[in-house]
Parts: C-alpha cells; sequence; structure tokens
C-alpha cells in the first residue's frame, strides 16, 4: 500500500548494461545510430549519480539478442510488495521481461506475473503516493491497465487510467515524478486534466524533452541540456542533477528508463 514518500524514496536499482545491438533498438524518428562506447560512458554517470543519491546498484549483463534491453524500466514495476513483470507491447522486446524475471526473483520475495491479455511497459506506469497512473499508449492496452490494476490490487494500490498524447512513445515520454504529490510535465499532457488535484511544474517551451526526470531521494535526475526546465525545478525547491543523455535519446531514452528503482527493507 502506498505510504508517504515511497514514489521517490529508494535504496536500490538494478541497470542492464547497453549492447552493441542497441543500434537496432526502436526509435519514432530516425537521428543517427548510438554511439555505443559514449552510451556506456553515459550510462555508467547515470549509474554514478544513483548512488551519489544513496542508492545501492546491481547491473546486468548485456543482453544482445534485445537491443532495447538497456531500458530496463519497461520490463517490470517494483513495488516495496514485489515486483510485477512487465508484457512490453513491440514484439521484438517480449523475451526481455521473461530474460528479467529470474533476477527479479533473487531480490523479491514475490514476483508476479499479469494475467493473460493485453500490454504494458514500464514507461507507461507514473508511481505516486497516491496511486498508480498509467497511459494507454501505442505499447500499452486497456487490457494491460485492467491487468495490472488486478496483480497488485491486494497489495493496496488503486491504478487509474489515461491517455498519453498523440505521437508520444510513453506517457512518461511526458512527464516525471518531483515529490510523491507533485510532478513535472509538458503542457500538452497537463492540458488533458490527467494531474487534476497534484502539483505541477510544467517544462519550459521547446524543452518537452526534459519531461522525463525521475526523483530519487534527495535529488531529480533530468537530461542535460534544457536549462529553464532545470531552473524551473530548481526554483520550485528540488536539488537538480543534470546528466549527459544524447545517445539512449537517439532511441527514444531517457532517465526513468535506465533503472528499476525500489526500497528494501534495512
Amino acid at each position: 500500500m502506498p505510504t508517504p514518500g515511497q514514489s521517490y524514496r529508494f535504496t536500490h536499482a538494478i541497470l542492464r548494461q547497453p549492447a552493441d545491438s542497441i543500434v537496432d533498438g526502436l526509435r519514432a524518428v530516425d537521428t543517427g545510430n548510438p554511439d555505443i562506447g559514449l552510451f556506456r560512458q553515459q550510462h555508467n554517470a547515470y549509474r554514478a549519480a544513483l548512488e551519489v543519491a544513496g542508492v545501492t546498484t546491481t547491473v546486468l549483463d548485456v543482453l544482445e539478442a534485445f537491443p532495447d534491453s538497456v531500458f530496463i524500466e519497461d520490463a517490470a514495476l517494483c513495488l516495496p510488495e514485489g515486483a510485477v513483470v512487465m508484457r512490453p507491447g513491440a514484439a521484438s522486446r517480449l523475451g526481455e521481461a521473461a530474460a528479467l524475471a529470474p533476477d527479479l526473483g533473487t531480490v523479491f520475495d514475490e514476483v508476479r506475473a499479469l494475467p493473460p491479455g493485453g500490454t504494458i511497459e514500464g514507461g507507461d506506469v507514473l508511481v505516486t503516493d497516491r496511486e498508480i497512473l498509467v497511459g494507454r499508449s501505442a505499447r500499452t492496452d486497456g487490457d494491460g491497465i485492467d491487468g495490472l490494476a488486478r496483480v497488485v490490487a491486494d497489495w493496496g494500490y488503486t491504478v487509474r487510467e489515461l491517455s498519453t498524447p498523440p505521437d508520444v512513445l510513453h506517457f512518461k515520454t511526458d512527464c516525471g515524478l518531483l515529490d510523491g504529490e507533485t510532478i513535472l510535465t509538458t503542457e500538452r499532457l497537463a492540458a488533458t486534466g490527467a494531474f487534476d488535484g497534484y502539483r505541477l511544474v510544467a517544462v519550459a517551451p521547446g524543452e518537452e524533452a526534459a519531461a522525463n526526470a525521475v526523483r530519487v531521494n534527495d535529488h531529480v535526475l533530468m537530461p542535460a541540456g534544457f536549462p529553464a526546465t532545470a531552473a524551473r525545478i530548481r526554483a520550485a525547491g528540488f536539488t537538480v542533477v543534470e546528466l549527459p543523455n544524447t545517445e539512449a535519446a537517439k532511441v527514444d531514452g531517457g532517465m526513468s528508463c535506465l533503472s528499476l528503482r525500489f526500497a528494501r527493507p534495512a
């Protein structure tokens, strides 16, 4: 059941090394292939930022058969009560979730599977201190959202279905959690009314790609290169850590995509 601070207070994170095959990763717009050497440098910087924020990290081995497997958040949802293995909406990514399940079993006492039918990716799932918000998208459908709701119901969670703006890959492409009641969002997503009742911080015009920030303990990790949005987040009272993300961005990856964050009892 959600508790205050649960949505951004973490002790551990699981990451996966970028594969050489990332050059074959899915992308909405082709802006060129990632430089794998630079990608790994930026991935290491991201890991280091998690550790500075107070998180113990585990980095899983490369999965060359799955180019997008570095974006590990899409394959599972981690909650204090246990983990839920997702069912990605991109057919090429289905094997990522199956490959991750045994690793989750070494960390969590309970790892749950979704009921048959439907698709859902972690990039469409935003956990707040009061509910789990899930955006229907090209990768996440109504059956997948209903399945997640059933799986986490006895853990005390409420799942609310929302809509991802047209031509936006994932719900969290356009938003990120700043604290249990505060959401960083694009104007186009806020205009849908999805976050009525929450405190909102809007990304600056023209900096929509900054919306996928992630709060980790006392730090907000965000992609570098969006100074106006970084200033807005700082003005709202948060400590910002700007990280290079040029290579992940070429294959539609952001700050939340690169890790599964969770809290384990002391």
